[in-house]
């Protein structure tokens, strides 16, 4: 008796269940950048925390590992399937890698071209800063500074910007959308002033620059996660964002480094406490400020 053909639906079915398991993953893959810094970091209100050898800086780092763990949690659960975190704060050798999510790859060490955005291209999908901290010249901001506490300005094309503003140009220059940033009120209004349509995690209220009032650790690590999982599932890419030229005015406490500074042909000294310079890319420019206030040292 010959064999009767299977059903439509059937050969359907077989062919779907014999096709590779990852074409769907590759579909949906969304690859994550989480910047860390430590100063609007939950919990964290002393400069007794925020340098190695100091008496709080062991505690501080569990702190950092726990604001970090709760957005990479988040970050996963809104679909990523791959994250790479970069330790942005002093040293950059802050967060062990034994108390981190196991999933994700970690940046350490200072010794970078772009600091806070190292390893940073138009391979991601979202960025997402976590425990930053108001620019220099703030008048209300916990630890607010820009870079190192050399820097009283720095404009980049005529804007006034901290380092979230810094980096948030960096990522446009990949087309890379800045979707979440934590740290203290100050600091998540100057992001929007940068990335209006970001999410913001208040962690705790600037008093002043040191005063502070901490909010429950259980409830902002519950909403970095809240938001960094919202954040990243309705991340969508932007166009790159790259300016025919960058301009740069940094302005310092200490006039030894813009004489310093000044020695370079290209870097051209507007007063005794302001050079300026001009770069064809954002990721150019990047570098060179940060070799002006982190390795020009003038002792």
């Amino acid at each position: 008796m010959p064999r009767r053909p299977a059903p439509i639906a059937a050969l359907l079915a077989a062919t779907l269940l014999s096709l590779p398991a990852v074409a769907t993953a590759d579909a949906q893959a969304r690859k994550v950048y989480i910047s860390v810094d430590m100063e609007g970091i939950s919990g964290i209100n002393g400069d007794d925390q925020t340098a190695s050898g100091r008496p709080e800086y062991g505690r501080a780092r569990k702190l950092m590992a726990e604001d970090a763990n709760a957005a990479i949690r988040g970050a996963f659960e809104g679909g990523a399937t791959e994250v790479v975190v970069n330790d942005s704060h002093g040293s950059q050798r802050n967060l062990l890698p034994e108390e981190l999510d196991p999933r994700v790859r970690l940046i350490s060490h200072s010794f970078k071209r772009h600091g806070m955005m190292e390893g940073l291209d138009s391979t991601y999908d979202a960025v997402l800063f976590v425990g930053y901290h108001a620019k220099a010249g703030s008048p209300r901001g916990v630890f607010a500074h820009t870079g190192s506490g050399v820097v009283r300005d720095l404009r980049i094309n005529g804007l006034s910007v901290g380092e979230g503003g810094m980096n948030a140009l960096m990522a446009r220059w990949f087309g890379v959308p800045v979707v979440l940033v934590t740290g203290d009120d100050v600091a998540i209004a100057e992001q929007r002033a940068t990335v209006p349509e970001v999410r913001g995690v208040v962690v705790k209220r600037a008093i002043n620059s040191r005063a502070v009032e901490l909010r429950p650790l259980a409830d902002t690590r519950r909403e970095i996660q809240e938001a960094a999982k919202a954040a990243v599932a309705g991340a969508r890419r932007t166009p790159r964002e790259r300016l025919p030229q960058y301009t740069v005015q940094l302005e310092l406490r200490d006039p030894t480094i813009p004489e310093v500074a000044a020695a370079f042909q290209e870097i051209r000294l507007v007063n005794p406490t302001t050079v300026e310079f001009t770069r064809a890319s954002m990721p150019e420019a990047y570098r060179l400020i940060r070799v002006l206030y982190r390795f020009i040292n003038t002792d």
